[in-house]
């Protein structure tokens, strides 16, 4: 089992560079930095976890900034976005970020998406909310597009450019895996039939075993191979380090490569220690 961290950095945490550094001296395999680019003031889109939306969501920093100061002080550590929030971003410029980012780090990164769920949010920054996954599939297409042809094009609903030399392309090819951050009634249609895998958050055991086996059937109505899907679980576990383990040999025997622990602030004084207690349960 893959082990990465996700963390939300903002002023309070450790800096991405000596958090990366010490994450990959400690084993871990992956850094997953999730975003909010901006957290409109009295929203009536309900928080999903219910309450009031937390203060945190408006101090996010920048994630490819972050990832990027993260793979500077780092060779092997996988930089990922948990999750990237597609179509708040022009995909033309979006695409340029992560081919950089991807060519600079060796070919590191995992671009985690989703298509936001704070309507006042996402309308802000040009998102067709109702019909915010028919955009992002369009922004993912176009993204490919411009990662793996010398000149690209594309015409869309949502995207339309001539032929555009976009360089540096990405080391991964076609670019790097698309994994789908999400849990509505069609996610899994969307991973067998364009994703490289899938990524949900906060969700237990039997709810894996069951949405992994209507999983494999998408793939098997589509022709794709599920055992080449990255699946990727983000959480927390509970107790020692037997219980923790115990819990991820048994997510690893339905088919979960990954388990990304989720964890809250940590400092620049007391995160090398923090990490290595999380190291010793997961790692």
């Amino acid at each position: 089992m893959k082990i990465g961290v996700l963390i939300v950095f903002h002023e309070s945490t450790a800096r991405p560079g000596p958090f990366a550094a010490e994450m990959e001296r400690l084993g871990f395999e992956s850094l997953w930095v999730p975003e909010h680019p901006v957290l409109p003031v009295n929203p009536k889109t309900p928080f999903p976890q219910g309450g009031p939306i937390p203060d945190v969501y408006a101090h996010m920093s920048d994630q490819f900034i972050c990832l990027g100061m993260a793979a500077a002080t780092t060779k092997t550590l996988k930089l990922a976005t948990g999750v990237a929030l597609t179509p708040e971003h022009n995909p033309i410029v979006a695409a340029k970020q992560i081919a950089t980012l991807d060519h600079f780090s060796g070919g590191r990164v995992i671009y985690g998406i989703g298509a936001g769920w704070l309507r006042e949010e996402s309308e802000l920054l040009g998102v067709d909310f109702p019909r915010r996954w028919s955009q992002t599939v369009e922004y993912i297409a176009a993204m490919r597009e411009l990662w793996s042809k010398p000149e690209a094009s594309f015409s869309g609903k949502y995207v339309n450019f001539p032929p555009v030399r976009s360089y540096p392309k990405p080391i991964q090819q076609p670019g790097p895996p698309v994994l789908l951050g999400s849990r509505d009634k069609n996610a899994l249609k969307r991973v067998a039939k364009w994703g490289d895998g899938w990524c949900p958050n906060r969700v237990d055991f039997d709810y894996m075993r069951e949405q992994l086996s209507i999983l494999k059937d998408e793939c098997r109505a589509v022709g794709r191979d599920f055992t080449k899907l990255d699946i990727t679980l983000m959480g927390a576990l509970t107790g020692d380090r037997g219980n923790v383990q115990a819990e991820l040999g048994k997510y690893g025997e339905i088919g979960v490569g990954r388990f990304v622990a989720m964890v809250g602030t940590l400092t620049p004084v007391n995160f090398g220690e923090r990490l290595a207690k999380i190291a010793q349960l997961y790692v």
